[in-house]
């Protein structure tokens, strides 16, 4: 028993010294891997330029403030109304005749716009002036025995009733030829109708009715449209909470209001205030307002969708920097100011307004500041920077640097990965004994490594 154990002892040591050299071989692997993996991402992060010296001043762009008036505008979402819209109808029934109009025309009021045939409407105005002429004929004459009877009466001769009955026959037969010039007026306007005039100035819709068609006066569709064009209304709602600003300025004095096109940013018209409405819309909590544009150029159109805004208020001397100034953080908005060794410092501002160009600062900087406007991808709090034109854009420094392959040729084509290629393709013409180099050596070197 004593010899078997001392053989089992010496079988595992045995065991044991030939697996140590595995062990050792299997370690050493893994810490060639791990620091193989460590070199081979700092030369990449080397050859990226990732790592940047401390000391490198960063390129961006500046601006210093301004100090102007800027207006204050509240904005809008509205359609744009007629302030005058007829549907011109005929107000005498008969055959349409005439149209003297094209479609889409501009006309003016007074212009004759249809003729309905006359005949039936001149024969009744004849009519009524040929009753009247014959009620004054009897007329002239009751006047005449009028009078003897007033001469009878006043020398006794004749009665004195009489005389008033005459007198009251006279009375009778005036109100009949009062009777008769209502009756021709009636006719002579009903003749009138028969020229379908336009009522207001404007542009003429489509046709309804064409020529040779009964019309009547009972017609919802009538003969045309006529839409006042110039001058032109908007009609817009402004939240709730505006109206005391509306208000304040309304009691100053007349109120701007421009009108966008179709791009959002371009003013095709500037009016003026004329209507505020005198209740909020409990549905939506906006307040409707009117204004009033003279469209000299016909841009806006009855019904078409535009975005307008008010100037309610001008800032009187103001600070203004770009937009682009302006960052947001964690703790609000800020700025980079450049201070007088190019060293940057974060300020905290306060906006008061801004827009797609320009920002109000309030508080936070002053007119003689310079403020970064381009150039934050690698800025930070203390940052020393170089300060470009203003037409220049630094793109190479601020862009984050090229992609590189595996042999560390550079994927964005930059001069440094085209060199080392093209030094690559020098050796292997030289190993194909191609020809000399520029350089002046000879072909003849060793083979590169694959």
């Amino acid at each position: 028993m004593k010899a078997a154990g001392d053989g089992l002892s010496g079988t595992r040591a045995a065991s044991g010294r030939r697996r140590r050299p595995v062990w050792i071989a299997i370690t050493l692997l893994i810490v060639g891997g791990l620091a193989y993996l460590g070199w081979t991402s700092f030369a990449q992060k080397k050859r990226d330029g990732s790592w940047e010296r401390p000391d490198r001043a960063i390129p961006v762009l500046a601006a210093t403030p301004r100090i102007q008036d800027v207006p204050v505008y509240l904005d809008g979402v509205g359609a744009v109304r007629a302030l005058s819209t007829v549907t011109v109808r005929s107000q005498v029934n008969g055959k349409l005749i005439a149209v003297n109009f094209t479609e889409g025309q501009d006309v003016k009021k007074g212009d004759v716009l249809g003729e309905i045939e006359p005949v039936i409407y001149q024969a009744q105005y004849d009519q009524a002036v040929a009753k009247k002429a014959q009620d004054e004929a009897q007329l002239a004459n009751m006047r005449l025995d009028l009078k003897r009877y007033e001469q009878l009466a006043a020398s006794s001769a004749g009665s004195k009733q009489q005389a008033d009955t005459q007198r009251a026959v006279v009375a009778q037969q005036e109100a009949l030829v009062k009777a008769d010039q209502a009756a021709i007026d009636n006719a002579q306007a009903m003749l009138g109708f028969t020229r379908i005039v336009a009522p207001i100035s404007g542009r003429v819709g489509l046709r309804q009715v064409d020529r040779g068609n009964i019309i009547n006066a009972a017609d919802a569709t009538g003969l045309v449209i006529i839409t006042q064009l110039q001058p032109i209304s908007v009609q817009f709602s402004l939240p709730q909470q505006q109206i005391t600003r509306v208000n304040a300025a309304a009691a100053k004095g007349e109120i701007e209001v421009d009108v966008f096109g179709n791009d959002g940013t371009t003013v095709v018209d500037t009016g003026k205030l004329i209507g505020i409405d005198n209740q909020v819309d409990p549905t939506t909590g906006t307040l409707r307002l009117r204004a009033a544009f003279s469209n000299e150029r016909f841009q806006l159109w009855p019904g078409q969708f535009v975005n307008v805004r008010i100037k309610v208020e001008t800032l009187s001397q103001a600070t203004v920097i770009p937009t682009s100034a302006v960052q947001r953080g964690p703790l609000g908005t800020f700025s980079y100011v450049i201070g007088d060794d190019d060293i940057v410092k974060a300020k905290p501002v306060t906006v008061r307004q801004q827009d797609e160009k320009d920002a109000v600062i309030a508080k936070g900087i002053a007119p003689t500041d310079r403020v970064v406007t381009t150039g934050f991808a690698n800025l930070s709090d203390g940052a020393k920077v170089t300060v470009g034109q203003s037409d220049q854009v630094p793109t190479a420094d601020l862009a984050p640097p090229a992609r590189q392959d595996r042999r560390g040729a550079r994927r964005g084509g930059d001069g440094n990965g085209s060199e080392r290629r093209g030094r690559r393709g020098e050796r292997g013409q030289n190993q194909s004994g191609s020809g000399p180099q520029e350089n002046g050596q000879s072909g003849g070197g060793p083979k590169p490594r694959p």
